[in-house]
């Protein structure tokens, strides 16, 4: 399994079922997203959308990076 690829809000149901939903890697790539768009606003990124895309993805695998430090 890859560092991001555990689940980041994984929950159980009554019947044990294992509902994984997204993995940690795209939910920090999600946030990185969320907080650069709240600080440079949608239109100052719509014409680099695949270079912020990539930027985000970089982000999060260094966010897993450093949280592997401290386990």
């Amino acid at each position: 399994m890859s560092k991001g690829n555990s689940p980041a809000f994984p929950c159980q149901d009554s019947k044990k079922n294992v509902y994984t939903g997204m993995n940690l890697r795209d939910y920090f790539a999600l946030e990185a997203m969320h907080a650069l768009l709240t600080k440079e606003g949608f239109d100052g990124i719509k014409n680099e959308a695949q270079y912020k895309a990539e930027e985000w993805y970089q982000i999060a695998d260094a966010m897993l990076d450093e949280r592997l430090k401290y386990k």
